[in-house]
């Protein structure tokens, strides 16, 4: 039987294996999408780093992680603000307005543009001032 050949080591081995395997797949997706955010290193550079990692991984990653690290952890911090800017410019762009002011002069705009009746903007100015 099949079953009776697998032994608790060799599951353990096999879970091991793929945690690593794991793990070092994501150190190479991490390493590349460092290696194509920079926009300061050229594309010739970015070629020869990208023929080190195929041909000789294990030695490329590690200089790279030891020649570039620090620049690795900026680049990430200027991602996520940037997507931080982006995102909160967005929320602000379409979140409703705060104030009373606003809310009454966005009901005018609609009812000049005929979008809503006199009543809905009466309605709308008595909602913003209670």
């Amino acid at each position: 039987m099949v079953l009776a050949d697998v032994h608790l080591s060799d599951i353990i081995w096999s879970i091991l294996w793929l945690f690593f395997l794991f793990i070092w797949i994501m150190i190479l997706v991490q390493v590349l999408i460092d290696l194509f955010r920079d926009h300061k290193m050229g594309g010739v550079a970015k070629a020869l780093w990208v023929v080190a990692l195929i041909f000789l991984p294990f030695i490329t990653v590690f200089v790279y992680i030891i020649a570039r690290g620090s620049g690795m952890a900026e680049r990430s911090m200027q991602q996520a603000q940037a997507q931080q800017k982006q995102f909160d410019s967005y929320v602000q762009s379409v979140a409703a307005p705060t104030g009373p002011a606003e809310q009454i002069e966005k009901a005018k705009a609609l009812l000049d543009a005929g979008t809503i009746s006199q009543g809905e903007f009466d309605q709308l100015k008595a909602k913003a001032l209670s």
